[in-house]
């Protein structure tokens, strides 16, 4: 999860916080946290400043987790962390959330059941 948090944090720019936030039960796995405050101004006219401030929550599909603990898993890994930045871009457009202003649609947003897939 450290990999992931610098990775976003990274790829997400200046002022994008991200928490691991730890298990909690069944219902609440471990999740990372990516929030911010919101962009100052009105967009660019090509983005969107939604209503709320930056509150993503995302969750990675228990089996997933058990498969990069087997063959191959840390090569899979690395080339999914190469991928982040494409997946944060599509999770963007279908959740209407918009990293460059900081804001997205609902007051949270949960990316659940994720995989490692690049």
């Amino acid at each position: 999860m450290p990999r992931i948090v610098e990775r976003v944090t990274r790829v997400a720019g200046h002022g994008v916080r991200a928490a691991i936030l730890p298990y909690e039960n069944p219902r609440v796995p471990t999740r990372l946290q990516v929030s911010a405050e919101r962009a100052p101004g009105e967009g660019d006219g090509r983005r969107h400043v939604y209503a709320c401030p930056l509150n993503v929550f995302l969750t990675w599909d228990d089996e997933e987790i058990e498969r990069l603990l087997g063959v191959g898993g840390e090569a899979r890994f690395l080339r999914y962390l190469d991928a982040i930045a494409a997946k944060l871009d599509a999770w963007q457009g279908a959740r209407e959330v918009d990293l460059a202003t900081r804001s997205q649609a609902e007051p949270s947003v949960l990316f659940g059941g994720l995989d490692f897939e690049a």
